[in-house]
């Protein structure tokens, strides 16, 4: 199989390029880049000199060139520029995964206007395009063309709260979502934001209710839940290079309070913890921690893998979820992997079923 990747030269592009090297089932990768055109990503990455293993010569070509060779196309690229690449996908047999925000409003393209300031112009692609979250759309992704990847602080929210909205153990009305980014979220492009001397020794918030990942977390939960979820989002940069760390905040419900009445805080975290694993027990990419074992970001870094730990707290009123991701990983190119692997019918874990490093 030849894999396109269309932005091979950004974060995800690159982390792409690093995982389908080792893929058993990609023969062949075409790149791509605007920016690089014409040179081989071994000069852009040196961390790649020498270890292509004859699945590319590196040489960074136009989208053209990518789209018409590629079997599965990855567009690695700034919203709003896939839509004409998923076009070409769904008239030539192809199949496309997204890692902009171009595919996941799925068909409300009202919602994605407002956020993103752009109208579709390919409505078709929307109307076949799968959200690419797998442990809530696994079967609708084998069967997919064109699959947008979900954003990084959504993939680590909206796992971390799929269990206790589909389980009704919280309330709805306001869920505090309070998440952290390693700088890669950001891109590679330089801005003030991620200089070196602006964000290294400090800690901020960003975007405080205007980021564009808060209306995709409040559609998913609504889902999980049959109802309207108010969501209350805040993304906070940190001066690493990549990590999700999301702590998430909800009251919980009236009818879950009193069958955790009577319970220490202890116990009623185990409750809560023991319907958690049960929801993702089959799940090879998520790992509820067990009691005292805490989500760090250290133990996701470079892998595909969910951390999540779950606390009953303020006198049994609220439970507190904390989740871990790499932006990198889950968040972003190796969830685009395995969404690619469904796609195929390939093992859904190959090529990226291995732990972060211990240090």
């Amino acid at each position: 199989m030849v894999a396109g990747i269309i932005g091979a030269t950004g974060y995800a592009g690159v982390e792409l390029v690093r995982l389908l090297l080792s893929h058993p089932h990609v023969d062949k990768l075409v790149l791509s880049s605007v920016s690089f055109e014409g040179q081989n990503i071994q000069d852009v990455y040196p961390s790649l000199l020498g270890r292509l293993f004859g699945k590319t010569d590196g040489i960074l070509r136009t989208a053209d060139e990518v789209k018409t060779q590629a079997d599965v196309i990855f567009t690695a690229l700034p919203n709003g520029l896939a839509e004409e690449y998923a076009d070409f996908c769904l008239k030539n047999g192809k199949k496309l995964i997204d890692l902009s925000a171009d595919f996941r409003f799925n068909k409300d393209e009202a919602t994605f206007k407002k956020w993103y300031k752009a109208d579709w112009k390919f409505p078709e692609t929307h109307a076949q395009s799968v959200y690419g979250l797998p442990e809530w759309n696994r079967d609708k992704i084998r069967q997919a063309k064109i699959v947008g990847n979900p954003g990084c602080y959504v993939t680590a929210s909206t796992l971390a709260l799929i269990p206790a909205l589909k389980e009704k153990i919280v309330k709805t009305d306001s869920i505090i979502v309070d998440a952290k980014s390693g700088v890669t979220g950001a891109g590679r492009s330089a801005t003030m934001t991620n200089q070196f001397c602006e964000c290294g020794e400090s800690f901020s918030a960003y975007k405080v209710g205007a980021h564009r990942h808060q209306p995709e977390i409040a559609k998913n939960c609504s889902v999980v839940a049959g109802k309207n979820v108010g969501i209350i989002f805040t993304p906070h940069l940190v001066p690493m290079s990549r990590g999700i760390f999301a702590t998430i905040y909800a009251p919980l419900s009236d009818e879950f309070c009193e069958k955790i009445k009577g319970k220490s805080a202890e116990e009623a975290s185990a409750f809560v913890r023991s319907i958690f694993e049960e929801t993702y027990k089959d799940e090879p990419f998520v790992r509820v921690l067990k009691a005292g074992q805490a989500a760090t970001t250290k133990t996701v870094r470079y892998s595909n893998f969910c951390d999540i730990q779950v606390y009953v707290v303020n006198d049994g009123k609220t439970l507190e979820i904390t989740s871990v991701i790499d932006n990198m990983g889950k968040g972003s190119s190796s969830q685009a992997v395995q969404n690619m692997n469904l796609m195929f019918g390939f093992n859904e874990t190959e090529a990226i079923n291995f732990p972060s490093p211990a240090i």
